[in-house]
């Protein structure tokens, strides 16, 4: 074969021995063909080349000093930059500069899944970089007519000394992709270590650069802050709320529903709880894990009304898509079969890292089915530009995990849209949707406590395991989903709340489900406000039309059923006005023990509970 023929269709340069020698421009022009933003091209107002970070970004690269002299740039560099902004052009736009200049001869890039490594190998080839996807520990070296390889994290830990010799064989950039997955385990950390310690270059990417543990990134260079904890030193970083500036990403509505909740302990105990109230852990992840019974009524709701959300999106952005993240495989497939019956369109499951996922997910980006649903493990590698609307259906809490979801719904394509993500109403869920433009390092030194704090590894692991023969034996019971009612319970937007309690389907619910599709970010804002007017409107219309209708021949009701419903309206308005005061739960109750008398809610009679729901209701409807 002659290696100095071109490739079919391409007019790209084979290589040779040596890239450097083989008579192909690569460089920075070559990135210029390729979209600030692959893969899909970039939003409303950007630049056709680089964007404004990018073009930054490389300007900081090429002005600091490394292992070449001044101005060679340095051999390890940590950008991070949110979801969706470009990570990828800005790689493939300073590999090709690297190769021009001589600095490397070789190119390696590690992901997280399969998927991803198939992108990249495409995003490559539109800049005349070739990358064998398809890469085995099995070879020894990749083929010639490649300018190098792209693998994933699990492949470099089964065997590094593979991917040793391709750094040690040339002078290699090596590009690690979601970084922060370099240490997942420590085997993996370790063995990235082996593998690259030697590369010419280290380029390190990741939208979130931190951890919920405390394991070390490899590469990444550690200091200590001015408390003496040591925290990840990034060199450049380009966060989300710039990129929101910018007209980069789009701006994130939370629409967050509650409920109430009933299911039964291993003990044998039948629980109830409101999904949002003042709950302990254990009881906010019972009740959390209720919720996202497929048998119950919450998620049906919930689906429903997302897909009610999508409809309005797709009315001026037609192949406007959804996404549901879900636990399990279980869930998964239980999930895609409610959202057939509500659309009569069977969507796409994904449910691991395979090939068959893969083209599964680059079927619906290239599509413009309705709904995709995908097991949480997959969720950073689904990379598709036309989602829209999402439903977190999921167990998982930690800000990492988060962040990664959320960066599935935030890239731009065109201006005016918003992407809607429907939450379950938990605390952790929703102090992280308040800190989404947080920027955040990866600490070495600190406490598992906090914002750590995972229901998946307290309650759903443990539920999910199969119960040994012995404890089968020994237990009566098993957790059981009971029952469980759904209703919408507030908008989140750029840190603020917006709405009142109102049931699925009703007027109240669609003021917000109903917005348009596009929309001008500051006019999102207004939008809301008007909205949360109209929807008190509402209310109160559909009060004032419900008559009360005497039945002297119906038995009354028994005294602990009235009692219980009054607490459970009670507890619902003091949420309520506490979201609106900002004052916590327990203070709103005490000001109303002073106010009407009496003493502490479970203790209290019916009067006195009706006192204090009269009093709530003046103050929340004022």
């Amino acid at each position: 074969m002659e290696q100095d023929a071109t490739v079919a269709g391409t007019g790209v340069p084979e290589l040779a021995d040596d890239p450097a020698r083989s008579g192909g421009h690569l460089g920075s022009f070559a990135a210029e063909h390729l979209s600030p933003s692959y893969p899909q091209r970039a939003p409303w107002g950007t630049a056709q080349r680089l964007r404004a970070w990018q073009a930054e970004a490389l300007d900081l690269y090429f002005g600091l000093d490394g292992p070449d002299g001044v101005g060679g740039g340095p051999r390890d560099f940590l950008a991070a930059a949110t979801p969706g902004a470009g990570k990828t052009t800005f790689a493939l736009r300073l590999a090709s500069e690297l190769l021009r200049r001589g600095i490397v001869d070789r190119i390696v890039v590690v992901a997280p899944t399969e998927h991803l490594k198939t992108q990249w190998a495409d995003a490559a080839a539109r800049v005349s970089i070739r990358l064998d996807p398809s890469f085995s520990n099995r070879h020894a070296a990749p083929s010639r007519q490649y300018h190098g390889v792209a693998v994933t994290y699990a492949q470099v830990a089964v065997k590094s000394s593979v991917h040793q010799r391709l750094v040690l064989d040339r002078r290699t950039l090596v590009i690690l992709d979601e970084v922060h997955h370099g240490g997942d385990a420590l085997s993996w950390g370790d063995a990235l270590r082996d593998a690259y310690a030697r590369a010419t270059r280290r380029l390190l990417l990741s939208g979130t650069p931190f951890r919920s543990d405390t394991a070390p990134i490899p590469f990444v260079e550690y200091h200590p802050d001015p408390h003496g904890i040591r925290v990840s030193r990034t060199d450049y970083s380009y966060g989300y709320r710039r990129a929101l500036e910018d007209g980069v990403v789009r701006p994130v509505m939370f629409l967050v529903y509650a409920g109430r909740m009933r299911w039964r302990t291993k003990a044998g105990d039948e629980m109830e709880a409101q999904l949002g109230q003042d709950n302990t852990k254990d009881v906010t992840a019972q009740a959390w894990r209720t919720a996202l019974d497929p048998d119950g009524e919450w998620i049906p709701a919930v689906l429903r009304s997302a897909d009610r959300r999508l409809t309005e999106v797709r009315e001026q952005v037609p192949d406007a898509g959804g996404l549901v993240i879900a636990t399990d495989q279980t869930a998964a497939r239980a999930y895609a079969a409610i959202l057939e019956g509500v659309t009569g369109e069977a969507p796409t499951v994904v449910l691991s890292d395979e090939a068959e996922a893969s083209s599964r997910i680059e079927s619906f980006a290239q599509g413009s089915s309705r709904w995709m649903v995908a097991v949480r493990m997959v969720s950073e590698g689904v990379d598709v530009p036309r989602l829209s609307v999402g439903v977190y259906a999921t167990s998982a809490s930690t800000p990492l995990f988060f962040a990664q979801a959320i960066g599935r719904f935030v890239r731009a394509r065109r201006r005016g849209e918003t992407a809607s993500v429907f939450l379950p109403n938990v605390p952790q869920l929703l102090a992280l949707a308040n800190e989404l433009e947080r920027q955040r390092d990866h600490a070495l030194d600190r406490d598992g406590d906090g914002d750590e704090w995972n229901a998946e590894e307290d309650l759903m692991d443990a539920a999910e395991r199969e119960e040994s023969a012995s404890d089968a034996l020994t237990e009566e019971f098993s957790y059981q989903a009971l029952g469980s009612l759904a209703h919408f319970d507030r908008v989140l937007y750029d840190g603020r709340e917006f709405g009142q309690l109102a049931v699925p389907g009703t007027p109240e619910e669609e003021e917000f489900l109903g917005l348009p599709g596009l929309l001008e970010p500051e006019h999102v804002h207004d939008l809301l406000m008007q909205r949360q007017a109209r929807q008190t409107r509402h209310r109160h219309a559909r009060e004032a039309s419900q008559e009360p209708t005497e039945t002297p021949d119906a038995p009354p009701q028994a005294l602990h059923r009235t009692l219980r419903e009054q607490r459970q309206l009670l507890n619902s308005l003091v949420g309520l006005y506490a979201r609106q005061s900002g004052e916590p739960h327990a203070m709103v109750h005490a000001e109303l023990r002073r106010l009407c008398g009496g003493p502490a809610v479970p203790q209290a009679t019916v009067a006195q509970l009706q006192a204090r729901i009269d009093l709530l209701r003046r103050r929340v409807h004022s």
